[in-house]
């Protein structure tokens, strides 16, 4: 049965006395008790209230983003190739943000699915391999110039839960860039970004993860459990910190208009990775 879109904040609402003029932020989710994690909390804690809404259940998505400030799609276990009616709805939904210079985010699956709206592809590793815990990213010179203009450096490592990978379609640039799946972290249009990876993890939601997707950690490339939890102590606070940087810019919209063309030319160039001698290994 269809459900009305939701405005719950149980975890989330936001501190009395801020702006009135701020908008909710429409958060989609794709499991009936996943959560916004981090990433709701910290847009919650700007003033936004969040439009909770979950088209996989049958809530239905807006025609305009006018009462919207931005929008966020999150992660979960389906593929972006999976044939479902409302994951063609969510990939064509995402033309309205890109339309009207939204704010969009997109987390794991939500980058898939920005990649399949501009004519991408998505697909398993070619050895079959998964990204499952704590692995490093290297951001591109037009991530470095990003990072700069938001004042918080990319973290080195960054949490992972994810099979199939995606490519940069035209009209993308690449942010950041991985060992295993070489498209981590891109751009589109004046407010759209996809991350690969997942920012918006709670200590626990990694518990979580970890025991109710236990099978996934046998898969190739997959790290134990012991791995994700050390990681999160190694590396959380660095990703804590450029995702609080990042949201702030994020929401005041045209994050990634300003990025210079000569930039964009050299998008692919990467930095040589410096070698962590603790880093977590799979």
């Amino acid at each position: 049965m269809a459900r009305g879109p939701s405005t719950e904040l149980p975890a989330f609402r936001p501190a009395t006395g801020l702006p009135a003029e701020k908008q909710p932020v429409l958060m989609i989710l794709h499991q009936e008790h996943s959560s916004p994690g981090r990433v709701g909390r910290l847009i919650a804690a700007r003033g936004h209230a969040l439009d909770i809404r979950r088209p996989r259940f049958g809530d239905p998505l807006p025609e305009t983003l006018d009462g919207h400030d931005g929008v966020v799609i999150f992660g979960g276990p389906m593929s972006a190739n999976d044939d479902e009616d409302w994951l063609q709805t969510e990939i064509d939904f995402i033309g309205l943000p890109l339309k009207e210079n939204k704010p969009f985010l997109g987390l794991c699956l939500g980058a898939q699915l920005l990649v399949k709206h501009l004519g991408g592809r998505v697909a398993p590793h070619p050895q079959g391999r998964a990204e499952i815990g704590y692995f490093p990213i290297h951001p591109t010179f037009a991530g470095d110039e990003l990072a700069a203009r938001l004042g918080a450096p990319w973290p080195s490592f960054v949490y992972q839960w994810h099979r199939e990978g995606l490519d940069d379609p035209p009209g993308t640039t690449v942010l950041a860039t991985g060992n295993e799946f070489p498209v981590q972290a891109i751009s589109a249009g004046e407010a759209a970004v996809g991350l690969q990876f997942h920012p918006e993890v709670t200590h626990a939601m990694v518990y979580r993860w970890t025991t109710r997707g236990a099978e996934r950690l046998a898969l190739p490339g997959a790290q134990e459990a012991a791995l994700h939890h050390r990681g999160r102590f190694m590396y959380d606070a660095a990703v804590a910190r450029w995702l609080d940087g990042f949201l702030g810019r994020w929401l005041e919209g045209g994050i990634c208009g300003e990025l210079s063309a000569a930039t964009r030319l050299t998008e692919t160039s990467v930095r040589e990775p410096a070698t962590d001698p603790a880093a977590v290994t799979g």
